[in-house]
C-alpha cells in the first residue's frame, strides 16, 4: 500500500460516508486514511494526516464543504479536494472550481467514477460528472457564446491533432500523458495545449474538456 492514493472522506451522512469508504477499500491503488462527519474535522484530518485526495461533501455541518476546501488549500496547496455532492446547480459547482477543487462528482455516480475522479486529480488533472460539466458549459456559452457569438471558435479552427489532444484532454489527461499517448514530446503537447485553449477562447483545462464532451464531442442536432 506503499503507493496507494491516501483519501480522506468527508460526509455528514454516515451510512453513505462508510459505504463509500468500504468500496473504495476494494481498489488497490486506494487507501481510505480517515473519514471526517463535519467541515471543521475534515480540516483538522486533513492537516494531521495530509491525505493525497479530499472527497469532500459540499453541506456538511459546523463549516461548509466550501470553506472546508478552501481551510485546507490555504494551508496544504498540494492537497486536491474532488467534491462529492448532490449538487449540480451552476452556482456550486463554479463555487467549488473557484475554490480550488480538482473536481466535482455527483453522489448518483458509479463508485468508478468517483474512482476516476480521484486518480485524476492526483496526476494533476480534473473530472467533472456529466450534469457538473453541463452547468460549467451552460454558464461558458452564456458568458462567451452569446456575448462574442461572431467570434465564438468551432472545432474546424483546430487542426487534425489539436482534435486529437483535445480528446485526449477531455479524457483527463495531463501533457506527459497526452506526449505518451501520441508520440510527441511534452514540449510539442504542452504547445498544442496552449493553441487549443487560445483557439477555443477558454482559460483552462477543465472548459476546453467541457467544451469537448457537450459541444465539439457530440454531433449538432
Amino acid at each position: 500500500m506503499t503507493d496507494a492514493t491516501r483519501v480522506l472522506v468527508a460526509d455528514d451522512h454516515d451510512l453513505f460516508r462508510v459505504g463509500l469508504a468500504s468500496a473504495l477499500a476494494a481498489y488497490e491503488d486506494i487507501e481510505v486514511v480517515a473519514q471526517a462527519s463535519g467541515g471543521r474535522m475534515a480540516v483538522r484530518l486533513a492537516a494531521e494526516l495530509r491525505p493525497d485526495v479530499i472527497l469532500m461533501d459540499l453541506r456538511m455541518p459546523n463549516l461548509d464543504g466550501l470553506e472546508a476546501t478552501g481551510e485546507i488549500l490555504s494551508a496544504n496547496p498540494s492537497a486536491r479536494v474532488v467534491v462529492l455532492t448532490v449538487a449540480a446547480g451552476e452556482a456550486d459547482v463554479a463555487a467549488a472550481i473557484t475554490a480550488g477543487a480538482s473536481g466535482y462528482v455527483i453522489k448518483d455516480a458509479p463508485i468508478d467514477d468517483v474512482v476516476a475522479a480521484v486518480r485524476a486529480a492526483v496526476s494533476g488533472t480534473a473530472w467533472l460528472s456529466p450534469r457538473a460539466a453541463r452547468a460549467v458549459l451552460d454558464r461558458m456559452r452564456r458568458e462567451h457564446v452569446e456575448t462574442q457569438p461572431v467570434s465564438q471558435p468551432s472545432g474546424k479552427e483546430l487542426s487534425p491533432r489539436e482534435l486529437e489532444v483535445l480528446k485526449l484532454i477531455a479524457r483527463g489527461l495531463d501533457n506527459n500523458q497526452i506526449a505518451a499517448e501520441l508520440c510527441i514530446s511534452p514540449r510539442t503537447a504542452k504547445n498544442h495545449v496552449s493553441s487549443i485553449l487560445s483557439k477555443l477562447g477558454v482559460t483552462n483545462r477543465i472548459q476546453a474538456a467541457v467544451y469537448w464532451r457537450h459541444g465539439l464531442g457530440r454531433p449538432s442536432p
